[in-house]
C-alpha cells in the first residue's frame, strides 16, 4: 500500500492499526480468556501513542530508551487487561508473533508493506 495522499496515509495508518489490534486481541484471547476487538483497538491505538510519545523523550538513550518504550507498551497492555505484568507481556509477545505472520502473508501477497501501527517492531 502506497500512501501518496493525506488520505492515503489515513487508510495505511489505520489498517495496520487494525492489523495490530489482531494481533492484541489474539494475544488478549489466549492469555486472559478477552474477547473484545474494540478493546484491542483502542488498546494498540493507546499502545502506540505510548510507544511512540516515551521513544520520542527517551529513545535516543541506547539500550534504555528502547527497554523504557517496551516497558510502557507493556504496561499499556496491563492496565487494559486483568494479570498481571508476566500476562502483559505474554499477550505482547503473542501479539508480535501474530502481526509478524499476518504482516508476512500480506507482504508476499503484495497487499501492503511490512508494518503495523500499535506493536511495536512490527
Amino acid at each position: 500500500m502506497v500512501a501518496a495522499s493525506p488520505i492515503g496515509s489515513a487508510i495505511v495508518f489505520v489498517v495496520s492499526l487494525l492489523i495490530g489490534a489482531l494481533g492484541i486481541y489474539i494475544g488478549a484471547r489466549i492469555i486472559v480468556g478477552a474477547d473484545d476487538y474494540d478493546h484491542a483497538i483502542v488498546t494498540a491505538l493507546i499502545g502506540a501513542i505510548v510507544w511512540g510519545l516515551v521513544g520520542f523523550f527517551v529513545g535516543w538513550i541506547p539500550l534504555l530508551g528502547p527497554l523504557l518504550a517496551l516497558l510502557a507498551y507493556i504496561g499499556v497492555i496491563n492496565f487494559q487487561y486483568p494479570g498481571d505484568w508476566t500476562a502483559a507481556a505474554m499477550i505482547g509477545l503473542v501479539a508480535w508473533v501474530t502481526v509478524l505472520v499476518v504482516l508476512y502473508a500480506l507482504a508476499a501477497l503484495g497487499i501492503t508493506a511490512f508494518d503495523a501501527a500499535g506493536i511495536p517492531g512490527a
